[in-house]
């Protein structure tokens, strides 16, 4: 008779969540185990409940680490505990449903690297009303012969246009080669309003360094050496990898919360899971305030409007994904 697998039983606050293969290698250039992936969590746990707390979140799982395929998952996998809670959402292209994963405690962001999640990916939007962002986002997308140096660039103007708004941003790596910007709002407007709304930022951003950023959308027409400030990862069902959350590269990087101040002198490759747990314990969450700061985006409401009255088009939505 074949043995047992072997397994762990990890206590999460009044959780016990049982880990199997705990050694099973998930990025093979260190070596990290999937143990190691759960350590990561359980040492950044108030940062990844924060950053996924009440957001409809998809996974992105490797059931056989980064060497085997990656599985993007918006349906709660199967086995859950009843304790695990999800979020109904209705694709109206497909006119189906999915129950995805809630986060409402660390347990389950654990149980989810137990079923082999590496990736955490939710909405800019909560259960209450998945369809009014709370969270615009703002992201930095370099092109192919973009270098760090020009994220850098474009971070500073991104901040100086922020604090000219009266906008509180909370910066943090993609975890690739780019940057992102979050900022809290007032969840009153649709996601074609945010998305209206943060192409309008965009734009600004394309004024102030023509030379360094690009708002077109199809790749295709973009120069190489443009950085591309995405505000499609407004729409509706887009996700990012959550501030907190590993990235399936080889290193374990992490997608990780800096201060403003740090960015001229981070480097991405800085945050990993070996990295982050001593940086979150001596300086806590970097995102833990950003409820306390909301804005309200009429200004670049009113941005938009004056660019449409231009005759600045605004593409179209792109299609939901039911996954």
């Amino acid at each position: 008779m074949a043995s047992k697998s072997p397994s762990v039983e990890i206590e999460v606050d009044d959780r016990v969540v049982r880990v199997s293969n705990p050694d099973r290698v998930y990025f093979p250039q260190s070596g990290a185990t999937k143990r190691d992936l759960v350590d990561y969590y359980l040492a950044v746990g108030p940062g990844i409940v924060n950053a996924l707390f009440e957001r409809p979140c998809m996974l992105h799982r490797f059931p056989k680490g980064l060497d085997g395929d990656k599985v993007h998952q918006k349906r709660l996998p199967q086995g859950a505990p009843g304790w695990v809670e999800t979020v109904r959402l209705h694709f109206p292209r497909w006119n189906r449903t999915a129950d995805e994963l809630c986060v409402t405690e660390l347990g389950s962001v654990i149980w989810a690297v137990q079923m082999s999640t590496v990736e955490f990916h939710p909405w800019n939007s909560r259960r209450a009303d998945p369809e009014t962002p709370d969270e615009w986002r703002i992201d930095l997308d370099p092109g192919p012969a973009s270098d760090y140096a020009q994220v850098r660039r474009v971070a500073g103007v991104v901040h100086e246009v922020l604090d000219e708004l009266g906008a509180v941003g909370y910066p943090k790596t993609s975890g690739g080669k780019g940057l992102h910007v979050y900022v809290r709002i007032e969840p009153d407007h649709e996601h074609p309003a945010v998305r209206r709304a943060a192409l309008a930022f965009a734009r600004e951003i394309e004024r102030r360094l023509p030379d360094d950023v690009t708002t077109t959308w199809w790749r295709k027409d973009r120069d190489p050496h443009h950085l591309f400030v995405d505000y499609n990862q407004n729409a509706r069902d887009h996700t990012i990898a959550a501030a907190y959350s590993v990235r399936g590269l080889p290193d374990a990087r992490v997608s990780a919360p800096v201060r403003w101040d740090e960015i001229d002198d981070a480097d991405p490759r800085d945050f990993t899971i070996f990295t982050m747990p001593e940086r979150f314990s001596a300086l806590g969450d970097l995102h833990a305030d950003i409820d306390d700061h909301v804005f309200d985006i009429a200004p670049l409401l009113e941005w938009a409007d004056r660019d449409e009255a231009d005759a600045a088009e605004t593409p179209d939505e792109p299609e939901d994904d039911a996954g």
